[in-house]
């Protein structure tokens, strides 16, 4: 016996369509940053982010270069994570090297290492992980390629931080 047929037959799109395209569209709008979308204060805040960026990476990479000359024999599990960090100082400055971060204390100060390797990675992973969590939180005010480009870096910090945590169990 065949089904009856409804009684009002459906008008126009589907919910779930339109709830699928208002979402589709609400993503590209917010992760494209076209020439008008917010002005010369938008690019100079995108500028200022991207610089202290720069910045974090460039002491980041200082912390690892400090670990390195303290334990030379952690060279090996950590001379890929170094390396990429460095690749994150010339994304986020496209190629350039940034002057060296200044430390408040001294011009010329190194980050303090402890001495026991141990400890040495569970700061660096302490840095990585702080450094991932702040650069998720900016990528929300900051328009498209910035935002992805924090995506990808703060997602490659909790990875080194992850790495450095577990290789030291």
């Amino acid at each position: 016996m065949p089904y009856p047929p409804p009684l009002r037959a459906p008008s126009g799109p589907r919910r779930r369509t339109l709830l699928a395209s208002a979402a589709g569209a609400a993503l590209l709008v917010g992760c494209s940053a076209g020439p008008d979308s917010g002005g010369s204060s938008a690019a100079s805040a995108s500028e200022r982010a991207r610089a202290r960026a720069a910045r974090d990476s460039q002491g980041l990479l200082e912390r690892y270069d400090a670990v390195l000359a303290a334990h030379p024999g952690l060279a090996q599990r950590l001379g890929p994570l170094r390396a990429q960090v460095a690749a994150h100082v010339r994304a986020f400055t496209d190629g350039t090297t940034p002057k060296p971060a200044k430390s408040s204390a001294s011009p010329s100060a190194e980050p303090a290492v402890p001495a026991a390797e141990r400890d040495a990675l569970a700061d660096l992973a302490a840095a990585e992980r702080t450094l991932a969590d702040r650069r998720a939180k900016a990528l929300l005010e900051v328009p498209g390629e910035l935002a992805r480009l924090l995506a990808s870096v703060a997602a490659a910090g909790a990875t080194h931080a992850y790495l450095l945590t577990e290789g030291a169990k």
